[in-house]
């Protein structure tokens, strides 16, 4: 039970939308705030190679910025009460990884759209667009972002070798005009 006197914390997580529609498909919710944001902007200039010396200093277009996000996540808790925890008693973390591998994957309908145009002899030009997805950082900081890292070190592991301990660490690239 928590103090009264305890600020209510707000957790980040990812938002996942529907590109076409808007609308949330899923909420992943990190289980612990991460320790760290790293932020890196790199800057669109004029100058090039032989160009100006005036052209060098001209920002063209927003910078690209990239994030990176490392979270830890941890059944220890959720163990210690294995009536309320079911799932994580019989699969540790995996549901929570698996959501967050199926970020990085397509979709099974495009998988297979995909395979029925090649078995029809259709070469597909442009895949189907993945959802939407926004870093919730806080009330104020909400990004559209596209996943360009995922790394999952699991720490360990249940007598059935599930694993009850984990890192991710998050690559993204904001997604500007």
């Amino acid at each position: 039970m928590t103090s009264p006197l305890s600020p209510r914390l707000l957790r980040a997580g990812l938002i996942i939308l529907d590109p076409d529609t808007g609308l949330p498909i899923r909420v992943i919710t990190l289980q612990y705030n991460p320790d760290s944001l790293a932020r890196a902007f790199q800057l669109k200039t004029g100058g090039g190679e032989g160009g100006a010396r005036a052209e060098a200093l001209r920002i063209t277009a927003p910078p690209v910025q990239t994030l990176t996000v490392e979270a830890e996540l941890d059944a220890a808790d959720q163990l210690e009460f294995p009536q309320q925890n079911p799932d994580i008693l019989e699969l540790g973390l995996s549901a929570q990884l698996a959501a967050l591998e199926m970020l990085v994957y397509p979709s099974v309908s495009a998988t297979q759209d995909a395979a029925a145009l090649l078995s029809n002899g259709t070469l597909e030009i442009l895949p189907e667009p993945g959802p939407l997805v926004l870093l919730a950082f806080g009330r104020r900081r909400l990004l559209p972002v596209r996943i360009t890292e995922l790394t999952i070190t699991e720490e360990a592991f249940d007598p059935v070798l599930n694993p009850i301990r984990a890192k991710v660490r998050l690559g993204l690239r904001v997604l500007t005009v």
